[in-house]
């Protein structure tokens, strides 16, 4: 396991890591999570949080073009205002990618986006911690509890003060909000 203290010039070796089927701890604009390669079925993120199969993560994105590639649907120009930012939104998954439904979130972080970019598609996101406790804000306690059962952390300092981004759902053709996060955003009826 590797401890990167300085993450601005860490892109390369954290996607080099993504690509590898590797699951890293690294900050995003809301707060630290566990990320790994979309492709990979989550399982190594799953038995690390003790997470049922049934809970699907968010998919980080590094553009709106990138979320047209995934999903059916338009994103209301009311949630892509806030992109890239901190809102994730349900979609409609292509058919030809599996079908069902997608969690994708733009990231407001410009380091993130080009993680993402350079490693080649989508990667998973969840908040770091076990299921059913809190997520973990402060990076020594993050490095405690995980250093052993990841293959990198990159540190950017303590997140006392992140919130999850906020969670909507427009599979039914309305935004539905299911978690308010740090950006407000009113549902449509």
């Amino acid at each position: 396991m590797k401890i990167l203290k300085e993450h601005s010039n860490s892109a390369e070796c954290v996607a080099e890591c993504i690509k590898k089927f590797g699951v890293v701890i690294i900050p995003t604009d809301t707060i630290y999570g566990f990320s790994s390669i979309v492709g990979d079925d989550g399982e190594k993120i799953r038995q690390i949080k003790g997470r049922a199969e049934t809970k699907p993560f968010i998919e980080l994105v590094d553009s709106i073009e990138s979320a047209f590639k995934i999903s059916t649907v338009e994103i209301p120009d009311d949630i892509l205002k806030f992109w890239p930012g901190a809102v994730t939104v349900i979609v409609p998954r292509k058919k030809e990618l599996g079908g069902g439904t997608v969690a994708l979130r733009c990231p407001g972080d410009s380091w993130l986006r080009n993680v993402i970019k350079l490693s080649g598609k989508s990667i998973y996101s969840t908040s770091v911690n076990r299921s059913n406790f809190q997520p973990l804000s402060k990076i020594e306690e993050i490095i405690k509890e995980f250093e052993d059962e990841v293959s990198l952390i990159v540190c950017d300092g303590d997140k006392p003060n992140g919130i999850a981004s906020t969670l909507v759902d427009i599979t039914s053709g309305k935004i539905k909000v299911l978690r308010q996060g740090s950006v407000l955003i009113k549902e449509t009826f």
